[in-house]
């Protein structure tokens, strides 16, 4: 019995390690919204749907997209939001991100982002 009684444990110590956290809240906004609404939204989870209009793969372990979707002004450079992920899009592509809006993300060499989606989450948009 002793052996029984160590493999329901062992099992349901993997069914519970295998489901899923339950997510923070995630704060629907456009790219103006992530610039207008920073220092509310700083590290916090923010979803955001529009187009791929750049796409640098592979760089620092990661890939940068760069996402608009209308809002925002371009001359007050509100309009584009830099996303990191694991996963890619191509450029023209409609999708859907999910990540945390970080402040003043200095990469170095000149690359430093004062407003940034870090780890995202990138599905086709609906």
């Amino acid at each position: 019995m002793p052996r029984f009684a160590a493999l329901t444990v062992a099992a349901l110590i993997a069914f519970f390690t295998a489901m899923p956290v339950q997510a923070g809240e995630v704060t629907k906004v456009s790219v103006a919204d992530l610039f207008s609404k920073k220092a509310d939204l700083q590290g916090k989870q923010v979803e955001l749907t529009g187009e791929v209009v750049k796409v640098n793969n592979n760089i620092m372990n990661r890939n940068f997209l760069h996402i608009q979707d209308g809002s925002g002004d371009k001359a007050q450079r509100n309009h584009d939001i830099t996303v990191t992920s694991s996963g890619t899009a191509n450029k023209g592509d409609r999708v859907s991100v999910v990540g945390k809006l970080v402040l003043n993300h200095d990469f170095g060499a000149g690359y430093l982002y004062p407003v940034l989606v870090e780890e995202a989450v990138i599905t086709p948009a609906k």
